[in-house]
C-alpha cells in the first residue's frame, strides 16, 4: 500500500510540475506575474502535500480507509471534487447522517453538503471560536416538545471541527446525528479528525489552483475575461443552450477610432482609457452576462438566457456609459455595437460570425453609438 501511494504521489508531483512551467511560461509570455506567481505557490503547496503523503506511514487495517482517501485527494485540483469526497468519506462513519464543509475558495466561501436540504445546514452550522489550540466543539440541539417529537428527523447533535492547511485554519467540517440521546463517541469523533486533518492540504491546493486559474482567465489590462475564455465559454454556453432549448445571446462592440486616439495620446494613455472604458461595461452588464476583451479595442458580452431583444437594449446602454463622459484627454469615445442571437443547430463560431458581421455593418452606417443586428 505504502508503495502505491507513493508512486500515486510522484505521479501527482510530476504533473503538477508540467503544469507549473506552462502555466508559467504562459504567464511570463503575457508579463502576468500574478499568475506566475500563484503557479508557483501551488506547485510548492503541492510538493509539500505529496512528500507528507509519502513520508506517512502505514497505517493499521482499522485506519486504511482515510489512507485511500488521502490518495484520492491529492490526486484531485477540482475544489468541488474535493469537497465532495470530503463529504462522502465522512457521511461514511458510523452514526453521522449529515455533512456540512465550509472552506475558503476564490470568489467568496465553499460550502457543501450531504443529508441536508439547503435551509436545513444553515440553521444547524456552528461558527467556531477563533482558538489556534481547538481539536473540536460538541453541539446538542435542544427543542421544544410541541416543536419537534422524538419521531422528528431533526438534528440531536453534532460535532464541528477546524480544517487547517499549513497551521492555518482554511475551513470548518460539521458532523450531525439525528438520533436521540446518543451523541458521536470518541472514534467517530478522532475519525472525523483524522479526515479533516487530510482534507486541509487538498481543499488549500484546490483553492490556490482555482485562484491562478481565475487569473490565467482575466485580461490584465481591463479586468474582464480574456480572449480564450472568451471563446471556450462561448463554445460551451451555445452547446447547453441547444441541448436545453434556452436562449442566448451575443453582443459585440468596437471602439471607434481609437487608433486615432493612440496616435493623440500614445498606447499607454490609450491603455488608461481602455481600463476605464471596460469599467464602464462592468457597470451595465447583468450579473449573469459574461463580458469580455477578445482583443484590442474589441469587446464581447455573452448573454446568457436572452434574446435579440435584450442584446440591443444592453449595447445602447453600454454605448449611451461609454459616450456619457471625456475620459481624460481621449475627450468623448463613441462606440458601435452589433448583436446576433442563437439559431437552432448553430455554433459558437458562426454566431460570432453574426454578430461581428453586424458589428461592421453598425460602424460602416455610423460611428455614433448604433447597433446593428444580424440581417438588420
Amino acid at each position: 500500500m505504502a508503495v502505491i501511494l507513493l508512486i500515486l504521489a510522484l505521479v501527482v508531483v510530476l504533473l503538477t510540475a508540467a503544469l507549473a512551467t506552462y502555466l508559467v511560461a504562459r504567464a511570463r509570455s503575457q508579463a502576468d506575474e500574478q499568475v506566475a506567481d500563484a503557479v508557483r505557490r501551488l506547485a510548492e503547496g503541492m510538493h509539500d502535500t505529496m512528500r507528507e503523503l509519502a513520508a506517512t506511514p502505514e497505517p493499521p487495517p482499522a485506519e486504511r480507509r482515510p489512507s485511500r482517501f488521502t490518495g484520492e485527494l491529492a490526486a484531485s485540483l477540482d475544489l468541488d471534487e474535493v469537497a465532495e469526497r470530503t463529504l462522502e468519506e465522512v457521511s461514511g462513519i458510523a452514526g453521522i447522517d449529515a455533512v456540512v464543509l465550509e472552506a475558503a475558495a476564490p470568489n467568496g466561501e465553499l460550502s457543501a453538503t450531504i443529508g441536508f436540504e439547503a435551509d436545513d445546514a444553515a440553521a444547524a452550522i456552528v461558527s467556531l471560536p477563533r482558538n489556534d489550540n481547538l481539536r473540536a466543539v460538541e453541539v446538542t440541539y435542544r427543542y421544544r416538545i410541541e416543536t419537534v417529537d422524538a419521531a422528528s428527523p431533526a438534528v440531536r447533535s453534532g460535532v464541528v471541527l477546524p480544517v487547517r492547511a499549513d497551521g492555518a485554519e482554511v475551513g470548518t467540517l460539521s458532523a450531525f446525528t439525528r438520533t436521540s440521546g446518543k451523541p458521536l463517541d470518541d472514534a467517530a469523533i478522532d475519525e472525523l479528525e483524522r479526515l479533516a486533518f487530510r482534507a486541509g492540504p487538498a481543499l488549500d491546493n484546490a483553492r490556490r489552483f482555482a485562484e491562478a486559474r481565475s487569473l490565467a482567465d482575466l485580461d490584465a489590462l481591463t479586468g474582464l475575461h480574456n480572449h480564450r475564455y472568451f471563446h471556450e465559454t462561448l463554445s460551451r454556453e451555445v452547446a447547453r443552450a441547444h441541448r436545453y432549448r434556452r436562449s442566448l445571446a451575443l453582443l459585440v462592440l468596437d471602439l471607434d477610432d481609437f487608433k486615432l486616439v493612440n496616435d493623440r495620446i500614445g498606447h499607454l494613455g490609450g491603455d488608461g482609457v481602455l481600463a476605464e472604458l471596460a469599467s464602464r461595461v462592468r457597470t451595465v452588464v447583468r450579473t449573469s452576462d459574461v463580458a469580455c476583451r477578445v482583443g484590442g479595442d474589441e469587446f464581447g458580452v455573452i448573454m446568457l438566457e436572452a434574446g435579440r431583444d435584450d442584446a440591443e437594449g444592453l449595447g445602447a446602454r453600454i454605448a449611451a456609459a461609454i459616450a456619457g463622459r471625456p475620459v481624460g484627454k481621449a475627450g468623448t469615445i463613441g462606440a458601435s455595437t452589433g448583436v446576433a442571437e442563437l439559431q437552432p443547430e448553430e455554433t459558437a463560431v458562426e454566431l460570432f460570425e453574426r454578430a461581428d458581421a453586424a458589428l461592421y455593418r453598425s460602424k460602416e452606417r455610423s460611428k455614433a453609438a448604433r447597433t446593428a443586428v444580424d440581417g438588420a
